[in-house]
């Protein structure tokens, strides 16, 4: 049965960088910013990005393509053995837990901008974003709404298949997401003393660079780029023989600093100018943010902006979360791909209703890493995704056939580019695992 394929170059690379993409880039990584030195943890996150980053989402790209397959058949058949298939279900695993608790917060987002225009439209009267907010994630009627409401956006998309949902809807969300940053980044920059915000962001303190902060600056690098739930060897199946992986890789990779960079200058400048204190996550997006734009003219235009950045950034990421189930279970036969993606969107749902309500009804549930949303959190970006990107670089530099993966990025014996395929195999196969395992033994801490 003939794999589908991604109508051109461009929507394939749009698609990738919307997965990779997310709220990590968008909340975590300016928040991680303002706690660890600005500028100087800005500098050791790029660096770490393209020494760690690049080539573990290389590797996953190789492995996608060269099977061109889903990626529980695909470990199988690259690996020559049955007992690889269970390499694949580690993806699989992750990417249910992890959407289940990434639609909740797509869901807040959803019930924020009905809040949000309907201030805009003085229909009702925000005095307090802390309140609200508190309102949003306690109330289960708005909790499971806002999560039922994603995940039916979500599979929608899905449903539709690859070139027609996945690669339309990327093709004009990831676009859209840029201008709208654009235009919230000008109107940050235009505020009373923004560029103290900005000299933050942007000027390096070289002594300010703690152990700590190089620890984060790792491992934000290491989760920036969806890396280590086989989303990116799903999405690269799709991919023709064409399609140069490296520069691809490359492109994503600068696509995901670039938007990371532009979070920053959209919230740096506005905290700055009125010297607000910056906020941790989900308080940062929905109650400092909010309360940042409601004290500038037309204030609360920008901030439905903001929040269908972050829409756009949520969708483009949860499609390629769904879509790895998908494709392990349609096994190319695309006239199954609604019914099954239905199918899932209803049980990562339900897999994803404790944590909906961990704020409000089950508040009181809390254990290890704090609440039921805080566990399955950290059981995805603790424990899933570091052993996700490890299978990936030790299979590409251990299993895989080095002629395949050769022919895969258009290396060949001679070839002047041998010394970079050698380094990026010695990577793979020595200093990276070794990478990973650091940041899985920092991380394995709740609250590390």
């Amino acid at each position: 049965m003939e794999q589908s394929k991604w109508g051109s170059k461009l929507g394939f690379i749009l698609a990738a960088a919307g997965s990779a993409i997310g709220l990590g880039a968008l909340w975590r990584f300016p928040y991680m910013t303002a706690e660890h030195g600005g500028g100087a943890f800005l500098l050791v996150f790029l660096i770490f990005t393209l020494v760690v980053g690049l080539p573990l989402l290389l590797s996953e790209f190789v492995i996608g393509r060269a099977s061109g397959r889903n990626p529980i058949d695909g470990f199988e058949y690259l690996g020559g053995k049955k007992g690889y298939r269970v390499l694949g279900w580690v993806g699989n695993i992750a990417t249910m837990f992890l959407l289940s608790f990434y639609s909740v917060i797509g869901g807040w987002i959803l019930i924020y901008l009905v809040v949000a225009g309907a201030d805009l439209l003085n229909i009702m009267n925000i005095s307090s974003y802390g309140a609200t907010f508190n309102e949003v994630i306690t109330n289960p009627l708005y909790a499971l709404l806002g999560q039922a409401s994603f995940m039916l956006l979500t599979a929608v998309i899905v449903g539709q298949g690859i070139q027609q949902g996945i690669e339309r809807a990327s093709k004009i969300m990831m676009p859209l997401l840029f201008i709208l940053f654009v235009i919230i980044i000008i109107r940050s920059l235009t505020l009373p003393n923004a560029m103290e915000g900005v000299s933050f962001f942007l000027t390096p303190d070289i002594g300010g660079i703690t152990t700590e902060a190089i620890l984060f600056a790792l491992g934000q690098s290491f989760f920036a780029l969806s890396i280590g739930v086989t989303a990116m060897m799903t999405y690269a199946s799709y991919l023709d023989e064409k399609q140069n992986l490296t520069k691809s890789a490359l492109y994503i990779v600068l696509m995901n600093v670039t938007i990371s960079i532009m979070a920053g200058l959209a919230i740096f400048p506005a905290i700055a100018s009125l010297n607000v204190e910056n906020a941790e996550g989900p308080g940062l997006v929905f109650v400092v943010i909010p309360e940042v734009f409601n004290a500038i003219p037309f204030g609360m235009l920008f901030y439905i902006l903001f929040l269908l950045v972050f829409l756009f950034a949520t969708v483009t990421s949860s499609i390629s979360m769904i879509e790895i189930n998908v494709a392990n279970t349609i096994k190319g036969d695309e006239s199954k791909r609604k019914k099954v993606t239905y199918i899932f969107a209803a049980i990562i749902f339900l897999i994803g209703v404790p944590s909906a309500l961990s704020e409000g009804v089950l508040n009181d549930v809390v254990f290890f890493a704090g609440t039921i949303f805080d566990n399955v959190d950290f059981l995805v970006s603790n424990i899933l995704l570091p052993v996700g990107a490890l299978i990936a670089s030790v299979f590409t530099g251990y299993i895989m056939d080095k002629r395949m993966a050769m022919a895969q990025v258009n290396v060949s014996d001679g070839s002047k580019y041998m010394w970079l395929f050698k380094t990026w195999i010695f990577m793979l196969k020595f200093l990276l695992p070794l990478i990973i395992i650091i940041v899985f033994i920092v991380n394995f801490t709740p609250g590390g």
